[in-house]
């Protein structure tokens, strides 16, 4: 510990009681001439074992040459340097290395593991460079992590657990016998050092993070500078007010603050929650809500056409489909709802399919027959001719229909005598009757 010899000899093979004794007291003796003050301590007290004395003389040699007497980087020799006590000169430099941290004791301010990580790296930047983002709930991972450097790469033993050092009722000695070592850390070749990140220091700015001015259908954009915050991914997420969640355009604009450009298309209104990650870590403010509002859309400038708009022609458990069409009208969402013949708007659904280019594909298939009421919206409003009145006919069944008259017979018509015969279509559903005659050198007309 002293780097110095002994002031007398000592017996190098101590077989006897008293040869202990004389060499521990040599040990005293040596003590007392480095001016270390010794209280209530023997020769026979140490070499009879007592526990207490002899971890009490322990302490006292930590002090004096791992925290007292070293001169340790940054640390100026002064009268009021010297004036302080082993802690509070210990305590002097943690904090100097960590501005940033308010640390001011050897118990509470080191169990969630972040002060440990903030030390390490600041001893040898970018072993633990993502110190700050860790989770204080996480504080035996995030002491391993930083004990596990300190001893690899910085020759920093570990002369307490991670398990002891984050124990609210862990020993102040123990803790400082274990910072004591970092004044001396040197780090060792081949260590794997990092990029320092700061997800913190990344900002995003734009129209689609504000709280308002968004609305259901019109891209949302904003943008996410990283030049201050390191280099890492960036990932965006947007959760609409029903909880589905998907992820933002994200593209790099390659510039020399390292921004990105982001945009995002809300597909209902309501708050949304934009979550920005930088290197998997919220940035600044993230998440952002945002509320978005429904398009203000023209109605009157939307059309739909289609067989599932038609008066009739359509049956009962046939699917069927029209088409409404936006150009012009502006930012709106379409909306549609089918009331059933007994005025029902839940019964039959819609499955509305954006085609592109202002084109919307609307497919329903009606259950019940009678009359339905379709009502097409743009943008909360009803578009022209909107609602429709269509008519749902029975499902068609050919299979049921017969026919049978004297027109069908075999034989006994004669040349320009009028053949009769009756088609029943009792509950074949709706459907378009269509009678065909061909005769030895022509197709003849039927009469209904």
């Amino acid at each position: 510990l002293s780097q110095k010899k002994m002031f007398r000899k000592y017996n190098q093979r101590p077989t006897f009681r008293q040869m202990q004794l004389e060499n521990v007291s040599v040990a005293l003796e040596f003590l007392d001439r480095e001016n270390i003050k010794l209280v209530s301590i023997d020769s026979k007290a140490i070499v009879d074992g007592n526990l207490k004395l002899i971890l009490g003389l322990i302490w006292t040699l930590i002090l004096h040459y791992s925290i007292s007497m070293p001169m340790w980087d940054e640390e100026e020799e002064d009268e009021e340097a010297k004036q302080k006590t082993p802690k509070q000169r210990l305590l002097g430099w943690i904090q100097n290395k960590l501005p940033e941290l308010p640390v001011t004791n050897f118990s509470r301010d080191w169990q969630s593991g972040k002060a440990l990580g903030a030390l390490v790296d600041s001893c040898a930047p970018g072993l633990c460079p993502d110190w700050d983002s860790w989770d204080e709930k996480k504080s035996m991972e995030n002491a391993r992590e930083a004990m596990k450097q300190a001893d690899e790469w910085l020759g920093i033993p570990q002369v307490i657990t991670p398990e002891e050092i984050i124990d609210p009722n862990v020993d102040e000695h123990s803790v400082m016998t274990y910072l004591s070592q970092f004044p001396k850390a040197k780090l060792k070749p081949g260590a794997p050092l990092r990029p320092k990140l700061n997800p913190k220091k990344a900002r995003a700015y734009g129209p689609g993070i504000e709280p308002t001015g968004n609305v259901v259908k019109k891209k949302a954009v904003f943008t996410v500078e990283t030049v201050s915050a390191g280099i890492g991914e960036v990932l965006v997420y947007v959760e609409d007010p029903q909880g589905h969640k998907e992820e933002a355009t994200v593209t790099p604009n390659n510039d020399k603050n390292r921004t990105y450009s982001v945009f995002y298309i809300p597909k209902v209104a309501g708050r949304h929650k934009v979550t920005v990650l930088f290197a998997g870590v919220h940035i600044a403010k993230s998440p952002f809500e945002v509320d978005v509002a429904m398009a203000q859309g023209d109605a009157s400038k939307v059309t739909a056409q289609g067989p599932g708009l038609e008066p009739t022609g359509n049956v009962a458990n046939k699917t069927t489909y029209f088409d409404v069409y936006t150009a012009g009208a502006g930012a709106g969402v379409v909306e549609v709802v089918i009331a059933d013949p007994r005025g029902k708007k839940d019964t039959v659904q819609c499955h509305i399919e954006d085609k592109g280019n202002n084109s919307y594909r609307c497919t329903y298939k009606p259950t019940q027959e009678g009359t339905h009421t379709i009502h097409i919206m743009f943008s909360g409003s009803q578009i022209p001719k909107s609602p429709y009145t269509i008519t749902v006919g029975g499902a068609c069944n050919p299979g049921v229909c017969y026919a049978k008259g004297r027109g069908l017979q075999a034989k006994g018509l004669r040349v320009k005598e009028t053949a009769e015969f009756k088609v029943y279509t009792k509950g074949a559903g709706a459907g378009e009757l269509k009678v065909t005659i061909k005769g030895p050198s022509e197709i003849l007309r039927a009469l209904a």
